[in-house]
């Protein structure tokens, strides 16, 4: 293992900083450009979050934490919610209602984390084991499928040339192309819409050098006295249990980086610590209209190639991040992009998110002989699907005269977890297969 604090100079140390910014920028505004909230604010809570982080951590683990792209069906769905109740109300008004509902999911990694302090992480990953997230996680992806395919339809040569940019990237590229590839395809395919007269840059024009990153009315703060507590519940209950799939991320992304690194950070400073430093920032993010937050891999790749392990560039980074945030134009420039372009890019994270989910039940060796564990998958796969998909696209009751809707992705998390929970033959032991335990992360 190389220092972790090892000397840089000044120029090496910003170079790097500038560097790992550049690592984290094309996926963690990708979020917003996809679900419409604020880039700027996306930025300004991305630098802060990882800042937060790195002070609950100890200063010790060299992660980046980024935009969360496992809350994108969470968004569609609140969004879906509140347009459907308050039809009158201002394009924006899901984003206050969806920012509730990550900011309760940022909650449930806080007790999560203090459970794995009380009770160690064996015994609560039991209740969390590949059959409940694996296929949570591949319905993540096919409900976001359907809305790649309409922004692709709005010019397929502009959608194609970004998928073929990152795909050869991807595939073929050599040390920070292969690093970067969704960054890479989204600037090539936008600078040939551009290029081609298919991108009106007015909005960049009229927007302003300086400026705040968030807007008052785009917090969850405006809801106090105004929030409708039938979608306020609704939201909830929609967005948290994605936390079950994001809080397995994060536990692959703190085995990579302790493999890259050479250093166990699982247990020092230790889980309970780091998922308590991504789920407080993503819960502080939320409040003010941001995305839900993630250690980014993109990042960790950085580690790898440049063997800096040094966790003070990376607080360089997000301090770049912070100040790039208050700069509108640069946000307007983001906001122009191509709808096409999105689609593209998107056709690719969106099943990639699918593939995802299928890889971690394949290398945790999920026994699907086993009439148990086709029961739980069966369910969580037709319920996820059957009701987003159906007529009545989410699951409606009362309860004390306040409606409650579930979508599918909540009915089925909720299914999942009840039933592994209560059928016998659970027999998943976390730690017991490191491959298995690394298996979720949501990147290229």
């Amino acid at each position: 293992m190389q220092n972790q604090n090892q000397k840089l100079s000044t120029g090496k140390f910003a170079l790097l900083g500038f560097q790992h910014m550049f690592a984290m920028f094309g996926a963690t505004v990708l979020v917003p450009t996809l679900t419409g909230l604020s880039i700027s604010s996306t930025l300004l809570f991305a630098g802060l979050g990882t800042l937060l982080f790195h002070l609950l951590t100890g200063r010790k683990v060299p992660a980046f934490l980024g935009s969360s792209f496992a809350f994108l069906g969470g968004y569609g769905a609140v969004r879906t919610l509140v347009q459907a109740g308050l039809p009158d109300a201002p394009s924006t008004a899901w984003i206050p209602y969806a920012g509730l509902g990550v900011f309760c999911a940022g909650m449930i990694y806080v007790v999560v984390s203090f459970l794995f302090k009380a009770f160690g992480a064996n015994r609560v990953m039991r209740f969390f084991p590949p059959i409940v997230t694996g296929p949570i996680i591949i319905c993540i992806g096919i409900t976001l499928a359907s809305s790649a395919i309409n922004n692709c339809a709005t010019n397929w040569w502009i959608s194609l040339l970004a998928v073929l940019i990152v795909v050869v990237c991807n595939i073929w590229g050599k040390g920070m192309i292969k690093v970067i590839p969704v960054l890479l395809g989204v600037v090539g395919s936008y600078a040939v819409a551009a290029l081609c007269g298919l991108v009106d840059f007015t909005p960049v024009k009229e927007a302003a050098w300086i400026g705040l990153p968030f807007k008052g009315e785009e917090t969850v703060f405006s809801l106090f006295g105004t929030a409708d507590s039938s979608l306020a519940i609704s939201a909830i209950v929609a967005m948290v249990p994605i936390s079950i799939a994001t809080m397995m991320e994060h536990i692959g992304d703190m085995c990579a980086i302790s493999s890259t690194v050479g250093q166990n950070f699982v247990e020092n400073p230790g889980l309970h610590r780091t998922l308590l430093g991504d789920g407080l920032a993503t819960a502080m993010a939320a409040l003010f209209g941001a995305p839900a937050n993630t250690t980014y891999g993109e990042n960790t790749g950085v580690l790898a190639l440049t063997r800096v392990y040094n966790p003070a560039v990376i607080r360089m980074a997000a301090v770049l991040a912070i100040v790039f945030s208050f700069c509108p134009k640069f946000a307007a420039l983001i906001y122009c992009m191509p709808a096409a372009t999105i689609g593209g890019v998107s056709l690719i994270l969106y099943g990639m998110i699918s593939a995802i989910g299928v890889r971690n039940v394949v290398e945790n060796q999920v026994d699907f002989t086993n009439s148990r564990n086709i029961i739980i998958a069966a369910l969580i796969m037709s319920l996820a699907l059957g009701i987003t998909f159906s007529d009545i696209g989410a699951i409606a009751f009362a309860i004390g005269g306040v409606k409650i809707s579930l979508s599918g992705l909540a009915v089925a998390s909720l299914v999942g977890i009840v039933l592994n929970a209560i059928l016998p033959g659970n027999d998943y032991v976390f730690g017991q297969n490191k491959l298995g335990d690394t298996s979720v992360s949501y990147r290229v």
